[in-house]
């Protein structure tokens, strides 16, 4: 059983998805920018205006956890499970993480910020 309440769980999943939907965009943007497509300036802004909606929520992630005094690290990962370390005021948690799972809700996290650029 978790001794971390639900609001602190959910930021502390967000510091794990957002690196790594960072990541996605970053290399996203490497990708279409060498592509061979004829209008790259479209997609370069779209990619850019979501990377930039992540980063600002990443800070404040960062923020709320460095003020609560919450850490987070991955301990390790193989095929099929990550396992990170919560360390929270003062206990430590150890969860494993269903690489799917992962990958689902980063996937998720993806669309969600491409609504918020189109709306």
């Amino acid at each position: 059983m978790t001794r971390i309440p639900e609001y602190d769980r959910t930021i502390i999943e967000k510091a794990l998805y957002l690196p790594m939907v960072v990541t996605i965009f970053n290399r996203d943007l490497q990708i279409i920018e060498g592509s061979s497509l004829k209008m790259k300036r479209p997609y370069l802004e779209m990619v850019e205006a979501a990377l930039n909606l992540v980063q600002s929520d990443l800070v404040q992630v960062r923020k709320y956890l460095r003020k609560e005094n919450i850490k987070v690290s991955e301990l390790k990962r193989d095929q099929e499970f990550t396992m990170y370390c919560f360390l929270y005021k003062g206990y430590e948690e150890h969860h494993n993480y269903f690489n799917p799972r992962l990958r689902n809700k980063v996937e998720e996290l993806l669309r969600s910020y491409f609504k918020e650029v189109f709306t």
